[in-house]
């Protein structure tokens, strides 16, 4: 019988393992900022390690994810084992502290793949502890389903394609979007409400000017720009130039062009003199755009509230108008 459970929770649990790290490893920025919110003072106070929230949320999800596969084709079963114990057990008191004191109200556990409340995900960490546990039992029974040799190329080829992944997306923007602000998406549209008492999926999400939020404004042009910039203070600024060139190339060709920071820009005159911007520069809530688009700065392209287009500023070039 513990042979049989020990199979059904290899199973359960790796497949689990591999989903769970693959859909946050093509967007690692979305772990971090998930980490920075853990990490912060309101939360668990230890803001000493918000800058390295990125590498620390890189080797976490890369090891979610080549741990299930480690798992599955029964690669050094007692290390693995163990380190899924100790990983879900890091995972069962964040989303204890979550469920608790309800501090982060989305642990992100699935990215933006699947949304469950910590109370949900807790108790989900509960059961796979418990399937944990029958593994730990039945360790003699996990067996490689390939040779050792090929076990082991499996494992150095998952770390190396995981680790290629997030260098790319790092680099320009995450090969699937499961945000509600996916290119093919009405921004009006997803900020309506369901009915059921939830967030939209779209909110917070403002181009708020001295004269007004022209977010209608922007929905109803047949083409508009947004050139994000959430932190301007942590903007790669050699993408600036890029970003302004793309700008000047989307107003000739009859775009609207707007500028969403979250930050206060004191001169904004000399601002946008300096970088060759003369656009409507907006505000817009941080959270919203770091949701929009995991560029900073980034480029998104709207046609009539539907978005048409999302670059980092590495790619602009690419923009056809």
């Amino acid at each position: 019988m513990l042979k049989l459970f020990t199979h059904i929770s290899r199973v359960l649990v790796g497949v689990l393992f591999v989903y769970s790290g693959f859909v946050k490893l093509v967007d690692p920025m979305g772990t971090q900022f998930k980490m920075q919110e853990y990490f912060s003072e309101g939360v668990l106070n230890l803001e000493f390690l918000i800058p390295i929230a990125l590498p620390i949320s890189i080797l976490l999800v890369v090891a979610e994810l080549v741990l299930g596969i480690m798992l599955l084709v029964g690669y050094k079963p007692k290390i693995t084992v163990w380190s899924l114990f100790a990983l879900t057990l890091v995972f069962l008191f964040l989303t204890w502290y979550s469920y608790t004191y309800n501090k982060v109200t989305d642990c992100g556990c699935f990215g933006d793949a699947i949304k469950i409340s910590p109370k949900q995900t807790f108790y989900k960490n509960i059961i796979f502890i418990g399937l944990i546990a029958v593994l730990i039992a039945g360790l003699k029974y996990i067996k490689p389903i390939v040779s050792e040799k090929v076990a082991s190329i499996t494992t150095l080829v998952s770390i190396l394609i995981s680790f290629s992944i997030v260098y790319y997306v790092l680099h320009h923007l995450p090969i699937i979007d499961f945000r509600a602000y996916a290119i093919g998406n009405n921004i009006e549209e997803g900020m309506k409400y369901q009915g059921d008492g939830e967030v939209p999926p779209i909110h917070d999400f403002m181009i708020e000017t001295d004269e007004g939020d022209k977010l209608e404004e922007m929905l109803a042009k047949d083409k508009a720009m947004l050139v994000v910039m959430y932190n301007f203070d942590k903007t790669e600024k050699e993408g600036i130039p890029a970003v302004a060139k793309a700008a000047a190339e989307a107003k000739a060709n009859g775009y609207e062009v707007y500028v969403l920071t979250a930050s206060y820009i004191e001169d904004l005159e000399a601002t946008q003199k300096e970088y060759g911007m003369p656009y409507t520069f907006a505000f817009c809530d941080e959270t919203a755009l770091k949701t929009a688009i995991r560029a900073n700065p980034g480029v998104i392209t709207v046609e009539k509230g539907t978005i048409s287009g999302k670059w980092n500023w590495r790619d602009v070039e690419d923009i056809k108008y």
